[in-house]
């Protein structure tokens, strides 16, 4: 069975998002890119315009006010995918309703953005015709790259699986997690999905083992699961760590050579606990056993960079979605602050240890969630209401599902040049846009 967000099930809608319009560009175009030694892909899973805009005016009072939003390269994405009907600028904007037919989900999306390749929604890492194709982390390790997926939730949810198995159905988590753990070549993979926690910060009496399988666990438990990770015909058994002070440490000093993290969570690290929904964001404490996306990252990037020929690492800001399809604005503006924590962490990572000349930083998202835009749409699009900074937006969910609508892109690094040979069109409110396919494509071409 594919969870689907259980922990925000029967919950009322909260009303209130949206289309918001500046024009979106790269700031220079090049018909050639130069290679990356790191490339760090950071996916806010179901995050439009509009709720990156609203987490802007909750936090600064201002939209634009994220670090990224400055990027030099930035751009709209469409998303759909092989078994939806491609992006319509005319359409989009002259029928309010027109996003909410054939969107994607996030098993096509996420195969789009690892592979290059459209597939039908529900898909992992194969074509259409089902058939397994090759992703980022699969050609970095081939290169002697290191390689990484981190997520905020489940392991074996669609995102994170796109970038490290193949199965026809995204509801195959066990045997997702079987190819991530005993079959690919990361070294980081960190999330969510523990069979013996709860979200509520309670131990089970007894484990579930449906997002990870008893075996696997098992193994992983015992030190014995991995394969070879490095190509030297050696098995390569995982670190299997689960507690937050184990994350923490991972920041700074020495490292195992692969990491398997389990934070003791069920279905997302801080998103799914208890407590009031719609209360304000950060209102409800978040669990102190449980890291957060920005330990999680930093905790990676220590491991990743020991390489020296570098390294592809995917970060998962996942609970977003799961937010704005229900309809939870405050949760939905906290866990997009929480993703931003992370690329922050991911900017200062290369401040101290890199520069834009070596690392390309993509911060995207798969798909819209939740149709947001400001009060008073329908049939006309009105902006986000601006209540200052601390407090929560004015905005309006038009769906609780996912929409054709275009996600934003943002860019930094020589490499990010290459982005400006896949524009596909250009739409009347974002500017010119790409098909969420080019960022496959670019990274691929900027680690070969």
């Amino acid at each position: 069975m594919v969870r689907h967000y259980r922990w925000l099930a029967g919950l009322l809608l909260v009303a209130t998002l949206v289309l918001g319009g500046i024009a979106w560009g790269a700031a220079e175009a090049a018909p050639a890119a130069p290679k990356a030694k790191n490339v760090i892909i950071m996916i806010s899973d179901g995050c439009g315009f509009n709720h990156m805009w609203a987490a802007d005016l909750y936090q600064y009072g201002k939209q634009g006010a994220q670090p990224y939003e400055s990027f030099p390269y930035r751009y709209a994405v469409s998303t759909h995918s092989a078994s939806s009907p491609a992006y319509d600028p005319a359409r989009a904007w002259a029928d309010f309703n027109w996003v909410k037919g054939g969107a994607t989900d996030s098993a096509a999306a996420g195969t789009a953005l690892a592979t290059g390749v459209k597939t039908k929604n529900g898909s992992i890492g194969v074509d259409p015709e089902g058939k397994p194709v090759t992703n980022l982390m699969e050609m970095a390790e081939g290169m002697g790259k290191s390689t990484g997926i981190v997520t905020s939730v489940s392991l074996t949810d669609a995102t994170p699986a796109a970038f490290a198995a193949h199965v026809t159905a995204r509801g195959q988590q066990e045997e997702i997690a079987r190819q991530m753990v005993f079959s690919s070549g990361l070294e980081v993979a960190m999330g969510a999905g523990h069979p013996w926690w709860q979200d509520s910060g309670e131990k089970r009496a007894k484990p579930d083992y449906e997002c990870i399988g008893e075996s696997t666990w098992a193994a992983l438990s015992a030190g014995t699961a991995g394969g070879d990770c490095d190509g030297d015909g050696q098995p390569d058994p995982w670190r299997l760590i689960e507690d937050r002070a184990a994350f923490t440490a991972l920041a700074t000093g020495p490292t195992p050579k692969r990491v398997f993290g389990m934070a003791q969570a069920w279905d997302a690290l801080g998103a799914a606990r208890p407590g009031d929904f719609t209360a304000a964001p950060y209102a409800v404490p978040f669990p102190e056993r449980v890291p957060t996306l920005r330990e999680l990252t930093e905790g990676a990037l220590n491991v990743l960079d020991n390489n020296p020929r570098g390294f592809v690492l995917m970060v998962e800001g996942g609970a977003i979605d799961g937010a704005a399809h229900l309809n939870v604005a405050s949760r939905m503006v906290e866990e997009e602050m929480e993703f931003n924590k992370a690329v922050e962490a991911v900017m200062a990572w290369v401040a101290r240890n890199s520069n834009w000349q070596e690392t390309l930083l993509i911060v995207t998202a798969d798909h819209e969630t939740g149709y947001v835009t400001g009060p008073g749409s329908d049939p006309k699009w009105q902006p986000l209401a601006n209540n200052g900074a601390g407090k929560m937006p004015g905005l309006e969910f038009h769906s609780r599902s996912h929409t054709n609508s275009l996600v934003p892109l943002f860019a930094n690094g020589e490499a990010a040049k290459a982005f400006a040979g896949y524009l596909v069109g250009d739409d009347p409110v974002r500017g010119p846009y790409v098909d969420n396919t080019a960022v496959g494509k670019v990274v691929m071409g900027a680690i070969r």
